[in-house]
């Protein structure tokens, strides 16, 4: 959702912060005028994402300006800008302070994944993950990722379809009530991004890839965001991405599986060291085993919900 459509509610003070971390989001401030707000341009955000070094080289180093917090979030989320030698980009801050304790999540901090799955999306060459670091920031250490604006023209990649059957290109999801009697068939597209994010969602153990998860960029690129319910022990894949479930990996998808096993082993798993525990490394590094042995993609588990809620 582009970023205009995701600030009802402005404020510069550690308001949004204090609210999110007791529990108690407050959003009565209701909507407020936005103008002054410099939003993400769809061409202009996908040219920076895919410039990886100059995109973290000014998450790391720019001065960060908070405009706005995305209030649809369920931990703190501020919209801000980074600025450094002239060079101003739009990205999202998430500042440890405002993330709610999870029971299934006991360990370290939400800003701590998703930093640690944008290490493991680098690491495979996809780039699947806009430019992530952890930074300190106006309200403490955070999560700071360069904002991808959608492209507006870019083609739908979920749908409902006839209960009977998908239509040519596209996968099964799951059948869903619509309305009083009537069923409808969710479904992707058939698309190598997505397939190639499936695969990076195994390996992540993601429990949250809805739909809005994922944003494509003005290039042609593919996105995944918000990575915070990642890298747990026990087996939690939720996602949309089911079309692929049971089917062959890729031969592509395999070699990059391959190399990741051995980063894991080396420097990429020194670099999530600081972020995971060793029960969590150990179990990235196995599920990478088990999609190489088996060599394909994973299925729903009968113990955990497959889907996420609200999907999209």
């Amino acid at each position: 959702m582009p970023a205009r459509e995701r600030l009802p509610a402005l404020n510069g003070d550690q308001a949004p912060v204090r609210e999110a971390a007791a529990g108690q989001p407050d959003e009565s401030e209701g909507p407020q005028d936005t103008s002054g707000v410099p939003f993400a341009d769809p061409v202009g955000s996908a040219a920076l994402a895919a410039d990886a070094g100059t995109a973290l080289h000014l998450l790391r180093e720019g001065g960060l300006t908070v405009h706005g917090r995305l209030t649809d979030a369920s931990n703190a989320v501020l919209y801000c800008t980074a600025t450094l030698d002239g060079l101003t980009a739009p990205c999202v801050y998430k500042p440890v302070a405002g993330e709610r304790p999870l029971w299934d999540f006991p360990d370290g901090t939400l800003a701590g994944r998703e930093v640690a799955a944008y290490e493991v999306s680098a690491a495979t060459g996809w780039g699947l993950i806009p430019p992530t670091v952890l930074r300190d920031g106006p309200h403490g250490c955070g999560m700071v990722q360069l904002w991808v604006e959608p492209d507006p023209a870019a083609e739908e990649l979920l749908a409902l379809q006839d209960p009977a059957g998908p239509e040519p290109g596209w996968l099964p999801i799951v059948r869903a009530e619509v309305g009083p009697g009537r069923v409808a068939l969710l479904v992707h597209r058939d698309d190598e991004r997505l397939r190639r994010l499936a695969v990076l969602d195994a390996v992540l153990n993601n429990a949250d890839r809805k739909g809005g998860h994922w944003i494509p960029a003005a290039d042609g690129r593919l996105y995944g965001i918000d990575h915070g319910v990642t890298f747990a022990v026990p087996g939690k894949l939720r996602t949309l991405l089911w079309g692929w479930a049971e089917q062959p990996v890729a031969e592509e998808a395999l070699d990059v599986l391959a190399r990741l096993a051995d980063d894991l082993d080396g420097a990429l798993g020194e670099r999530l060291r600081p972020h995971l525990t060793d029960a969590e490394l150990t179990a990235a590094a196995e599920r990478v085993d088990v999609l190489r042995r088996t060599a394909r993609h994973p299925l729903p588990s009968p113990d955990w919900p497959s889907i996420p809620w609200p999907p999209v």
